[in-house]
C-alpha cells in the first residue's frame, strides 16, 4: 500500500521517543490568551499520562505546538491521543470564541527519533521554541514551555549537554 500523498505519514509501530508538531488551521493564532494556551497544555499533560506517553519537552504557542515524548508499549496510541487533544480542545476553544463548527487544528507531524544526538538537539529546540518565535526573551519565563521544568528537573551535566547542542541545522517542520 502506498502512502497518501496529501497528508503526513504516521508510522507508529516502534517504541521510542517521538517528536510531534501540529498547528492551527491556516496557522491562525487561535491560542491568543493564557487561558487558551493553558487549556491545550493541560489537556496534553492529561492525555499523555492517560495513554502512557512520558513527556520530555513541550512548547505551546499561539498557532502551534511541539512535544517530545517516550512511547508506551503501544506507540500507535499517539493517533488517539492527538485526535482527542484536537477534538476536545477545539470544542472548548470554539465555545470560548463563540465559533460553532470552526476548524481549529490542521494535521500533525510525528517522527521517531533514532539517534541520541538528534534527540538531545530536539529537546533543546523544543525548549527554546518560544525564543525562536519571539514570544519570550527567555524560554524559562514562558509558562507554556518545558524550559523551566527542564532546568529544575534535569541533571546539571545533562542539561548543559542539551543546551549546548546546535539547533540551526535541524530538519524540524516549524513554518509558523
Amino acid at each position: 500500500m502506498s502512502d497518501w500523498p496529501h497528508a503526513p505519514v504516521h508510522r507508529l509501530s516502534e517504541r521510542g521517543a517521538y517528536m510531534v508538531t501540529s498547528g492551527t488551521y491556516l496557522k491562525k493564532p487561535l491560542l491568543n490568551s493564557g487561558d487558551k494556551l493553558s487549556l491545550v497544555q493541560d489537556k496534553l499533560f492529561f492525555l499523555a499520562e492517560e495513554y502512557g506517553w512520558r513527556l520530555q519537552a513541550w512548547a505551546v504557542m499561539s498557532n502551534h505546538y511541539h512535544f517530545i515524548a517516550s512511547s508506551p508499549e503501544k506507540p500507535e496510541s499517539l493517533k488517539v491521543l492527538i485526535s482527542r487533544l484536537h477534538t476536545e480542545t477545539a470544542t472548548t476553544l470554539n465555545k470560548i470564541d463563540g465559533q460553532t463548527g470552526r476548524r481549529v487544528w490542521y494535521q500533525f507531524y510525528d517522527s521517531r527519533i533514532t539517534y541520541e544526538k538528534s534527540y538531545l538537539a530536539r529537546l533543546n529546540y523544543v525548549n527554546r521554541n518560544p525564543t525562536h518565535h519571539n514570544v519570550a526573551r527567555d524560554p524559562e519565563e514562558y509558562d507554556w514551555c518545558s524550559a523551566l521544568w527542564f532546568k529544575n528537573k534535569a541533571d546539571t551535566a545533562f542539561r548543559k549537554t542539551v543546551e549546548n547542542l546546535k539547533i540551526d541545522k535541524l530538519n524540524v517542520y516549524d513554518e509558523f
